[in-house]
């Protein structure tokens, strides 16, 4: 059959495949977030900032957590070492249509030694001695791409790598997020456990006033006893939050690549800074921001790879197989050497596997489209943790506000009513209830505050913030689709 004959049949298998169009993803998105524009209205933020976010909350001691974390940590480490595993499959993929062969050498010696019969002298005929037989080859196999599926395996390849990339700094992205996320926790657990130790000082005191008050007469034993036992409840607090504070120390030595340090080798100040702006973006900025939705939309371009390599698998296919040898051969009287090439070809055109061809193009056809779904989830996602973030930022926002205020009050009738009680004005109920107020708005702003922190972290990470996409060249990789 001519070759001419085996391309139409090809083609005419390919035609039965009328499920093999890529599908189009929809990444309609609206104009601008729900959350209140106060947030990203006056932001002047710019896009290098945006890449490393955590220098906004102008703490040197986080900056250089987070660096640690993104040059040293496993999870940094096993990121790169995923991506080059990438790169190198990428490119054996590749390497595969380039003409593949070995060499080949043998040797042989044979002794031989005649025990019985004629013993024959002649040149080249004798049946005692060695013999010695010396060959080497390389063979060739060549496919000659016709019809372009190279270019196909590296569309999909440069998708995986694409991919990997991505991944690699999505890994990378939030790593980031949780170094800073922990940072601020355990901020808010050392402010806790000061204000706790502060508590446990001033019911102390309270105790040696109480204690002074009933010798005198001025108070009953059950006074006495109450502050006692307030006294006993807040060390257990403070013990509790000092335990919670270690734990939170250990688990940012283990982000940061540093599990085998000490506790006590992570500073934590007890003064939290404010809020930092928000950059001013649109949703659609997502699509070029966010590593997790580039990496989706890296894996349609894989996939649609495969589906034109599928649908290739219907062409026949045409190698050649070259080779060249020598060979020497000796024995007692004889010698003789020889060298040869040659060339062939093969050609194959799938016939009887057109059936299972077909339904491996329909199965990649439907993994085509889940990539395709995939990556509208991941638009649709990334959309909604952004809006999400900035809609629980600004209510955080008016919350701390509000605490802050409440807590300046509550901190002034909580001094006015300890010189009360110690002049004897107020008694005890009054102060400890003047007192346990302030302590409860204080702490709800300590929450508030970290709380506000760490929603800035969500919004700075839901944006796409903490990657150098800025640094890529193009875009081709992730959307040769």
């Amino acid at each position: 059959m001519r070759p001419a004959a085996y391309i139409a049949l090809g083609l005419a298998g390919l035609s039965l495949t009328g499920c093999a169009t890529p599908y189009k993803p929809n990444t309609r998105l609206p104009v601008a977030y729900e959350a209140p524009q106060a947030l990203t209205g006056s932001s002047t933020v710019s896009p290098e900032q945006l890449e490393t976010w955590w220098t906004g909350f102008g703490d040197p001691q986080l900056n250089s957590l987070i660096e640690e974390a993104l040059r040293s940590s496993p999870d940094a480490r096993s990121a790169a070492a995923r991506l080059r595993e990438a790169r190198a499959t990428a490119d054996s993929a590749l390497i595969a249509f380039l003409p593949q062969g070995n060499a080949a050498g043998t040797t042989k010696d044979t002794h031989t030694t005649q025990t019985g019969g004629t013993k024959i002298t002649s040149p080249g005929f004798s049946n005692n001695g060695t013999s010695t037989a010396t060959s080497a080859n390389l063979n060739v196999s060549w496919e000659l791409d016709l019809f372009g599926r190279i270019f196909a395996v590296a569309k999909a390849a440069q998708g995986d790598a694409a991919a990997a990339r991505f991944n690699a700094e999505s890994t990378r992205w939030s790593l980031a997020a949780n170094v800073a996320d922990v940072y601020f926790q355990t901020q808010g657990l050392a402010i806790q456990l000061a204000d706790a130790q502060e508590t446990v000082r001033i019911q102390t005191a309270f105790q040696q006033i109480a204690d002074t008050r009933l010798a005198r007469g001025l108070a009953s034993q059950a006074d006495t006893d109450r502050v006692a036992g307030d006294l006993a409840q807040a060390r257990s607090q403070a013990a509790g939050v000092e335990a919670e504070l270690q734990a939170a120390r250990r688990t940012l030595l283990v982000l940061i690549g540093r599990g085998g340090d000490p506790t006590r080798a992570i500073a934590v100040h007890t003064t939290l800074p404010d809020l930092p702006p928000v950059p001013t973006t649109v949703p659609g900025e997502l699509l070029a921001r966010r590593p997790d939705v580039r990496e989706a939309h890296a894996r349609i371009a894989s996939q649609t790879g495969r589906l034109t390599y599928s649908e290739l698998a219907f062409f026949p296919t045409f190698t050649l197989t070259p080779g060249v040898g020598l060979s020497r051969s000796s024995q007692p009287g004889f010698l003789s050497a020889t060298r040869f090439w040659s060339i062939g070809a093969t050609v194959s055109q799938p016939v009887l596997s057109i059936p299972k061809l077909l339904m491996d193009l329909k199965a990649q056809n439907a993994r085509t489209e889940q990539a395709v779904i995939a990556y509208e989830k991941a638009v649709q996602a990334a959309y909604g943790d952004a809006d999400n973030a900035l809609v629980r930022l600004d209510a955080d926002a008016r919350r701390i506000a509000l605490l802050t205020e409440g807590e300046a009050r509550a901190h002034r009738a909580a001094a006015a009513g300890h010189i009360r009680y110690g002049a004897g004005l107020d008694d005890l109920q009054t102060t400890l209830s003047a007192e346990l107020s302030w302590r409860a708005v204080r702490t709800q702003l300590t929450g508030a505050q970290v709380q506000g922190l760490r929603r800035v972290v969500q919004t700075y990470k839901a944006l796409g913030g903490g990657w150098p996409a800025s640094s890529l060249k193009t875009d081709k990789e992730a959307h040769s689709s």
